[in-house]
C-alpha cells in the first residue's frame, strides 16, 4: 500500500484508518516499520468503519474528494488496478 501511495500520489491520497489495539500500539507499528505514507488517522470508537461499513480488516474503499464512495468497502488486499480503472488511469 505505500509503495501504490508513492507511486500513484499526483492521482489519489491514500488514508488509512486505525481503529483496533490501541493509539500506542499503531504509533509503534507505523515507527517500527518506517511506514510514511499513507497518512494514518486514528479512531478509537471505531464510528467510522461503522459509519463506513467495514465488517474487518484487512479492508480498503475508494472515496471521492466529496466523500462520496466510487468503490465500495472491501474486504482484502487493496486491487491496485480496479482502483487505477476507476480513477481513470488505466
Amino acid at each position: 500500500i505505500e509503495q501504490f501511495a508513492q507511486e500513484h500520489q499526483n492521482i489519489v491520497q491514500v488514508i488509512g484508518l486505525g481503529t483496533q489495539d490501541s493509539y500506542g500500539f499503531a504509533q509503534n507499528f507505523v515507527e517500527a516499520t518506517g511506514t510514511n505514507t499513507p497518512d494514518m488517522l486514528w479512531d478509537e470508537g471505531s464510528s467510522s468503519w461503522r459509519a463506513l461499513g467495514v465488517r474487518g480488516q484487512p479492508a480498503w474503499m475508494l472515496l471521492d474528494q466529496y466523500g462520496q464512495i466510487l468503490i465500495d468497502g472491501r474486504f482484502g488486499s487493496l486491487d491496485e488496478d480496479l482502483v487505477l480503472k476507476t480513477l481513470g488511469a488505466f
